[in-house]
């Protein structure tokens, strides 16, 4: 069946990746990005009314999917281990939170991490492909992404090559992405946009879809080092891409929102758009993250407030 394999597609879809004209060509014929229209869409979403008992849901389930992440130069093995804490016990006072998703580490931090998280269901991604800039070979992306499936990775996150994107050589990135893909194995694979980069909400909805004709199995705003990262609007038209892409293969692709998401009332207007826009099918971890470090210790905070009626002092949480 379609969904189980993500190369499987129906022949007008198989038919558009088999040439750089062809891909073209279907790209270039899809509707075009009403601005306005996604722009009213999502101000009108953000205005809805959360009520207690489903903000306190709400809190929860963003915890669960919060991809936890440290991508500095100065990483080390020991901030590993302390976010790998953080990710199975997210309060250490209160055995009744959940643990997020993933952590989400450079390449060569993934068997620290993996040491870490074991005996739990906690992912381990990595990023990979050069990131962020996507700036090398496609050799060294190859060779980045096994490194970090033999140290165990369960996703890789890789970025495309937004150069190639604005020359148009659409099936290049194409290529890429399956040549990626093919090495993940059994790891998922999040492809990310850079939509910052990408300047347009047409150009967004293009790169979403190569992605997606290529086996990604999420499909990833940003790498939070460009701004802007994740916005509501992007992310509609992210959203969008995939429940059109759904109902052409019965496919379901992931979506991650990720840099620049830092308050419990920034994740709550997720979660709306994502509910009206996706449905109930999306609403689990399985198919939504949040890239995110800070957003993390707001949920922690707000979650103790309508706990006990009033916020914590500034130590409750721990410094990422």
């Amino acid at each position: 069946m379609l969904k189980d394999d993500p190369l499987v597609l129906p022949t007008i879809l198989r038919d558009a990746t088999n040439s750089d004209s062809a891909l073209k060509k279907f790209l270039n014929g899809l509707s075009g990005v009403d601005k306005v229209g996604v722009e009213e869409r999502v101000a009108k979403l953000g205005t809805r009314s959360i009520k207690t008992t489903a903000k306190a849901e709400g809190i929860e389930l963003s915890i669960r999917m919060i991809d936890l992440t440290t991508l500095e130069g100065m990483d080390t093995k020991g901030k590993i281990k302390s976010l790998c804490a953080k990710a199975k016990r997210p309060d250490p006072l209160d055995p009744s939170v959940p643990s997020v998703a993933a952590v989400c580490v450079y390449s060569d931090l993934v068997g620290i991490a993996k040491e870490n998280l074991i005996g739990t269901n906690i992912k381990v991604a990595a990023v990979a492909t050069g990131f962020p800039s996507g700036r090398v070979s496609l050799a060294a992306k190859l060779q980045d992404t096994a490194d970090a499936v033999s140290q165990g990775a369960d996703e890789i996150d890789m970025v495309i090559d937004r150069g190639a994107f604005h020359e148009g050589r659409y099936l290049d990135i194409y290529d890429q992405i399956q040549a990626i893909k093919h090495t993940c194995g059994a790891a998922h694979l999040k492809v990310i946009l850079e939509t910052g980069e990408l300047k347009t909400y047409d150009n967004v909805k293009k790169a979403s879809w190569i992605a997606m004709l290529a086996g990604a199995d999420f499909i990833k705003t940003s790498t939070g080092k460009v701004q802007p990262a994740a916005t509501l609007p992007v992310t509609l038209v992210m959203l969008q891409a995939i429940r059109d892409f759904e109902t052409a293969t019965h496919r379901r692709i992931g979506m991650k929102p990720a840099g620049g998401i830092k308050t419990t009332k920034d994740a709550m207007k997720y979660l709306v758009l994502l509910k009206e826009t996706l449905g109930d099918n999306w609403m689990n971890p399985n198919m939504f993250r949040f890239g995110a470090s800070s957003l993390l210790n707001d949920l922690l905070m707000q979650r103790q407030k309508m706990k006990n009626g009033a916020y914590s002092g500034p130590d409750y949480v721990t410094v990422d």
